[in-house]
């Protein structure tokens, strides 16, 4: 095991992240925020650590990463650079105890959404904009995670997407780093464009670039205990719209500014989960136009918005969803369950799975009418290969338990069933909120017993780095040379 080589990757992390902290730093300077000296010393502090493990590791500079090593940078990522995030929120005028400023940052760099805290509108500017840089660079991180990392580690069926022009692997090793460049510039200019129009429409510059942040990163922080809830018309639509394309494959846009079009008119995640979507809009709308007297287009607003903004799980509200009845409420929980795509800012199980699953029980149901015909699953116009069924199979069975065990261990630390369930499903699918009576009314979870949120930091970060890619990490044999 190279831990020298993932120690210095993550020391240029932590550089990484000391910088991105200065933006919080000039914004509190130029408000009068007394914070100011809050993200200096933080700022001094990440890059101070950042550069003595660079440069005491610089002679491992030219290790190769193996596939251990992927492991264990990927979840060492995740884990450590979410202390780093956390330090503004323990120094500065939150005054958090390490457990809630983690809680935090872990949540908002796994791009979940849960907060523990309440009147943020009362945070300082540059708190507010770090729980909004957190987000993105979360966003940003998983997606070329999901392009470069899960596809050689074999993770939960990714290895699919090595035979679809993507892999890192040998010979094209050289070609992981313009994938990321090509998915930064996207990135980035989806987020500019989403901030653009979100200020167009009504928003100050402050809230439609912390909003653009947390919308495409798919993570849900506000500037305002009401949410969305306090932008509420046209900006619904838009910021609909935005969640959408993020739940998408972000390589099928860079393909797609190339002239390749028929790349993402063929993706059978994109069509399927366009059109699921559209099935959970249109019977949450049908529900809700029997069963309330309200105006129809208040309604189609109101439900397209929250619909996908937890099927994309991202966490928004605008509405509180548990007022429609159980039914819608059922259709969105199930919808969180699903998420968005691979190789999104989207979390959850991912489309992609959901789909081999299906496949596998059309051809299992195919074999018992015709026992003695050769049969194999196929997703789109590629065969789905043992392999990756098996990987699937094993990914969905680690959830469902994962999620079960989590619950579970909720209740246990005397939080309500209602809100135990719902605590579990927003960690690990990375939703966002929980519902039950220890939730405050704005939504925050800091009435939450200490265990609860230590139990939850590790569902967020488990179902975030696809469930299997953080338990293997608890194997002996992982650990041995």
């Amino acid at each position: 095991m190279q831990y020298a080589t993932v120690a210095r990757i993550l020391g240029f992390l932590a550089i990484a992240m000391g910088i991105a902290m200065l933006p919080c730093l000039v914004i509190d300077g130029v408000t009068g925020d007394q914070h100011i000296g809050v993200f200096a010393q933080s700022a001094g502090l990440a890059l101070l650590v950042g550069t003595i493990v660079v440069l005491s590791t610089q002679n491992r500079r030219d290790q190769g990463l193996g596939i251990r090593e992927a492991f264990l940078l990927t979840t060492g990522t995740w884990v450590v650079m979410p202390m780093i995030g956390a330090l503004p929120l323990m120094l500065g005028e939150t005054q958090s105890a390490f457990t809630d400023a983690y809680f935090e940052a872990v949540s908002g760099m796994t791009t979940t959404g849960s907060t523990i805290y309440e009147k943020i509108e009362t945070l300082p500017a540059g708190i507010l904009l770090w729980r909004g840089i957190l987000q993105w660079l979360g966003g940003l991180g998983i997606v070329v995670v999901a392009m470069i990392f899960l596809p050689v580690m074999r993770v939960g069926g990714m290895q699919f997407f090595r035979s679809e022009g993507f892999d890192t692997l040998g010979k094209v090793l050289p070609r992981a780093p313009d994938i990321a460049r090509s998915l930064l510039d996207m990135y980035i200019g989806l987020t500019v464009l989403c901030a653009l129009c979100y200020l167009v429409l009504g928003m100050s510059v402050f809230d439609a670039t912390i909003h653009a942040m947390s919308t495409l990163s798919t993570g849900g922080f506000s500037t305002t205990d009401a949410s969305f809830g306090a932008f509420k018309g046209p900006l619904e639509y838009v910021s609909a719209v935005f969640m959408l394309l993020a739940s998408m494959p972000f390589i099928r846009f860079v393909q797609l500014t190339r002239g390749q079009v028929a790349p993402v008119l063929r993706d059978v995640q994109i069509r399927a989960y366009l059109r699921w979507t559209a099935y959970a809009i249109g019977a949450v709308v049908a529900w809700r136009w029997i069963h309330e007297t309200g105006n129809f287009l208040d309604i189609l607003r109101e439900s397209t918005f929250n619909v996908v903004t937890l099927f994309s799980g991202t966490g928004y509200a605008s509405e509180d969803i548990t007022a429609w009845g159980a039914f819608p409420f059922t259709i969105i929980f199930i919808t969180g369950l699903i998420g968005g795509c691979t190789a999104s800012t989207g979390c959850s199980v991912k489309i992609f799975r959901w789909l081999v699953v299906i496949e596998a029980i059309k051809t299992q149901i195919r074999r018992i009418q015709w026992p003695n015909a050769v049969l194999r699953p196929r997703l789109g116009q590629q065969a789905i290969e043992p392999d990756v069924m098996d990987s699937v199979i094993a990914f969905f069975g680690l959830f469902v338990l994962s999620f079960g065990l989590l619950t579970v261990a909720l209740n246990l630390t005397g939080l309500h069933p209602k809100t135990a369930i719902t605590a579990a499903w927003t960690a690990i699918a990375n939703v966002g909120p929980a519902f039950g009576p220890e939730v405050s009314s704005a939504g925050a979870l800091n009435a939450f017993p200490e265990t609860a949120k230590w139990l939850m930091i590790f569902g967020m970060l488990a179902g975030r780095l696809e469930i299997l890619s953080v338990y293997v990490l608890f194997t002996r044999k992982f650990w041995m040379d």
